[in-house]
């Protein structure tokens, strides 16, 4: 590879410079020899140490024809020196020679690139530790209060189920007790109906007893009457006598005679009135 010579642009000035003297130099010499050629040569004149006799002396040659000066030569074109452009030199990288590794050092070297690469694997295992512990406690975390709220909405809906639950039972309570009350009511209502519509049983069937002559005393005489639903007596039965043949014969005959007998409206009180116990005093 061969070395390239580098000037700087004063170097290349210069030059030029020199270059433009020694054309102007050699321009000057061209011109002043060509005027010298041109000029005759003077006459030489010789002395000659003969015995001859002296020569006549010979005229002088006629003065040369003077003749006007050459006109100067023109001047030389102004040349302009354009700088040379600003080239950076290439500058050819030096290859610094490999140095010779010292076993000692690249040991060294090697033991500690070892031992930042197990530095470096522990801080990435402890990092991956911290990043799974910290992804369990959010997810523990997140579990526990998952639970909390799962346990708050069982208590919620417990607690509402209980709430309901009491008030079913209150109203439960409440209703029974309105049952009740009524039902109460009602057995109260139908009993003074049974007991109004017995007494009025027995009131037309009284209307029907004719007393034997010369009975003494207050005997009682009890009868199983069963009624039919229109009132028709079905069948009279002596439960009980009174130890008077002609007062018990006397209200039997009564009994029949007084059909049909008087029912409550409501067919539902019927059962009360299928079976009846009737007794009878004369002085009642």
């Amino acid at each position: 590879m061969t070395a390239g010579v580098y000037t700087t642009p004063n170097e290349r000035v210069i030059s030029g410079a020199l270059a433009l003297a020694m054309h102007l130099l050699f321009l000057v010499f061209l011109i002043v020899g060509v005027h010298w050629q041109k000029r005759e040569p003077q006459p030489v004149v010789v002395d000659l140490w003969n015995d001859l006799p002296p020569l006549p002396a010979p005229k002088p040659p006629p003065a040369p024809e003077a003749k006007p000066a050459p006109a100067p030569p023109p001047p030389a074109p102004k040349v302009e020196v354009k700088p040379a452009p600003n080239v950076e030199p290439k500058v050819e990288p030096r290859v610094a020679p490999k140095p010779v590794p010292d076993p000692e050092i690249a040991l060294k070297e090697k033991q500690e690139k070892e031992r930042k690469a197990r530095e470096q694997a522990l801080a990435e295992k402890k990092k991956r530790e911290q990043a799974l512990a910290e992804k369990k406690r959010r997810e523990a975390k997140a579990l526990a209060e998952k639970k909390r709220q799962e346990e708050r909405t069982r208590l919620a809906a417990l607690k509402a189920q209980q709430a309901k639950e009491a008030e079913a039972r209150r109203l439960a309570r409440e209703q029974e007790a309105a049952l009740r009350k009524l039902a109460a009511a009602q057995a109260s209502a139908q009993a003074k109906l049974i007991d109004e519509y017995k007494r009025r049983i027995a009131d037309k069937i009284k209307r029907f007893i004719v007393a034997p002559p010369n009975l003494q005393g207050n005997p009682e005489v009890e009868f199983a009457v069963t009624v039919l639903p229109g009132g028709e007596v079905l069948e009279v039965k002596t439960r009980r006598s009174s130890t008077v043949a002609a007062w018990d014969s006397a209200v039997e005959r009564a009994i029949r005679r007084a059909q049909p007998l008087p029912l409550p409206p409501d067919p539902a009180l019927m059962r009360d009135f299928r079976e009846l116990n009737l007794k009878f005093r004369p002085k009642e």
